[in-house]
């Protein structure tokens, strides 16, 4: 089964054109690698209504089944992305969050402080993942396995996992 997929990259620096945003080209090639056409891309500020209602527009227009967020996980005034996430997904899917950290842990003590989440929204997967591209990494990395299985089941595709 093949997948549409959005990436959205929160980051001040990053809207303004002060930043380039490579960990949302990592995103994309890692997605690529697993066969999703990467349908919707955009980089916007760290601000809870933007992102919200991007997630929310994205998820409820139906043309993607997958949103990977980058930016705005951790502990500063300006991370909201977790906060807009929750605030617009039917339930969560702790499980992938737990695998990411736990992955990230092997590679730095940092990951313990991120507030990643991941739910679904419809029949939209949402994952949040952190700003840096070495983050990104080992975060989707771990994963990357389970998406396709995961879409397939909230989507409601007959998979041969389900017989």
């Amino acid at each position: 089964m093949s997948f549409a997929a959005a990436v959205l990259t929160t980051s001040d620096q990053g809207a303004r054109g002060e930043r380039v945003d490579t960990s949302g080209t990592v995103i994309k090639e890692l997605l690529a690698s697993i066969g999703a056409e990467i349908a919707r891309y955009e980089v916007i500020p760290d601000d809870l209504q933007r992102i919200s209602e991007h997630l929310r527009r994205w998820a409820d227009g139906g043309a993607v089944q997958l949103i990977v967020t980058t930016g705005g996980t951790g502990l500063g005034l300006r991370d909201v992305t977790p906060q807009a996430t929750l605030a617009v997904i039917d339930y969560e899917v702790p499980g992938i969050a737990e695998a990411m950290r736990s992955e990230g842990l092997k590679h730095t003590p940092m990951s313990m402080i991120s507030r990643a989440v991941a739910g679904v929204r419809g029949k939209t997967l949402i994952v949040n993942l952190p700003g840096s591209p070495k983050g990104v990494q080992e975060n989707l990395s771990a994963v990357l396995p389970v998406l396709e299985h995961a879409i397939e089941l909230i989507t409601g595709v007959d998979s041969p996992h389900q017989r």
